[in-house]
């Protein structure tokens, strides 16, 4: 259908879909008129304001009588906006490039594989374009006494509706604008909302994959900590877990594969999983070590990637236990009335991964009748200290731990005042990821 404007007016600068050159109204025609093409950079939805290019209109409709003729259009910037015309959907899709910004739509086009318009679906045309080009904006064109019609064209997509009998250059280029900008501020609040659906999803998915720890029976008190190097990440590399078996022997492990990003994430849970399965299984010390290489090996996605892991098999009685280190740092003992110390690591097997055949010699350790083991991973021991930027080490840390503790800190509160002077101490947030566990014993 024609837009019925002033005769004498042409295509501004129109790349239309027609082949014959079309006057009217002894104004120049489009193809009569010099072809220029203007240089567009390709839009970006995300950055690109309406004012930083010349506007692009495509304008469906089936004029009979040849290409339409519509006001000529400018936009904020006094910039003539560019015209391009189909009279089909064949020849939309085809004109339907980067470039284009808005199109103006003719109600009255008739749907794909129908004669004439109208039919069941009035609309049909509309959702037909609106699934052609879902991320330009779509102006509908329809008669003045059909509002109802313009009004449920917007419910169904399109930005907005307008009268063809009232159409004017000043409407339309306000039209286009405001129709542009509707899109971009749609698009970018579904992308938002979006956004924020994936973040919740993947926040109840990482809580899932935080262990939750099986120490039904036992006297031992259990707390962790946990901070994810990753931003806006709830689970990093690090892993922990802590079981007791049936004979009551309660076992802890912690670890550390090596990187910040989902992979390592998803590998560090895969380990834990495998690590909490063998040891309900009966598997112990070496053995299970070299079963955790196992399928360290198989899962990783590069040959290069490693993961260290610390463990540890607390007796039934409490007084001692069995510790592994596969190039993990050793963890810090604290008892009444002793100075808070490492474990012996001088049988520090290597990182998982590294070498095909290695071994993990278990080593025994005395606890006594009162104790604190804390478990970490290098996380808490990497960051910055002073000026200098030295590491603060495990000497740092144990000096840190034993000062928290003659300041009567304990459990949770020991874990998060340290983590947070660590994270101070660096001067701002940490890189690496950081756990912390902790198992206490009272007489």
């Amino acid at each position: 259908m024609p837009v019925p404007v002033p005769r004498q007016r042409a295509i501004p600068a129109a790349e239309s879909g027609q082949a014959q050159p079309v006057s009217h109204g002894g104004g120049p025609s489009a193809a009569q008129a010099p072809h220029k093409e203007a240089t567009v950079e390709k839009d970006n939805r995300n950055t690109t304001h309406t004012n930083s290019a010349n506007l692009t209109l495509l304008l469906i409709e089936d004029d009979p009588g040849g290409s339409p003729i519509v006001p000529e259009l400018l936009d904020s910037a006094d910039k003539p906006i560019r015209i391009r015309t189909a009279r089909n959907l064949t020849e939309a899709e085809r004109l339907l490039t980067d470039d284009v910004h808005c199109i103006l739509l003719d109600l009255a086009l008739p749907a794909p594989g129908r004669s004439g318009a109208g039919g069941d679906d009035e609309l049909a045309v509309l959702k037909h374009v609106l699934e052609l080009a879902p991320r330009h904006a779509v102006l509908a064109l329809t008669a003045s006494g059909d509002a109802e019609r313009g009004a449920e064209a917007v419910r169904v997509g399109a930005q907005d509706y307008l009268f063809r009998d009232e159409l004017d250059g000043r409407l339309l280029s306000r039209a286009i604008r405001y129709a542009v900008e509707r899109k971009r501020s749609d698009t970018a609040e579904r992308r938002l909302a979006e956004g924020k659906l994936r973040a919740q999803e993947n926040a109840r998915l990482e809580r899932g994959l935080l262990p939750t720890p099986l120490l039904e029976g036992s006297s031992l008190r259990f707390a962790a900590r946990y901070r994810p190097g990753r931003s806006r990440a709830l689970l990093g590399g690090d892993f922990y877990d802590t079981v007791r078996t049936p004979d009551g022997t309660v076992h802890a492990m912690i670890g550390d594969v090596c990187g910040h990003g989902p992979d390592e994430a998803a590998l560090g849970v895969e380990l834990r999983i495998a690590w909490r399965a063998l040891t309900l299984a009966g598997l112990c010390g070496d053995e299970l070590l070299k079963t955790l290489q196992q399928v360290l090996e198989h899962e990783r996605a590069d040959d290069e990637i490693f993961a260290t892991l610390c463990t540890v098999d607390i007796a039934p009685d409490g007084r001692r236990a069995g510790l592994c280190l596969a190039g993990h740092p050793s963890p810090l003992l604290a008892r009444p009335g002793r100075p808070a110390q490492l474990l012996p690591y001088d049988n520090n097997g290597p990182a998982l991964g590294l070498l095909p055949g290695a071994r993990w010699p278990r080593m025994q350790v005395e606890l006594g009748a009162e104790w604190s083991l804390m478990l970490y991973t290098d996380g808490l021991i990497e960051g910055r200290v002073g000026e200098a930027g030295e590491r603060l080490g495990q000497d740092g840390m144990v000096e840190m731990v034993r000062r928290q503790l003659a300041q009567g800190l304990r459990g949770e509160e020991l874990l998060r005042a340290a983590v947070n002077e660590v994270r101070e101490l660096n001067g701002g947030e940490l890189t690496d990821d950081v756990a912390v566990v902790l198992l206490d014993r009272e007489p």
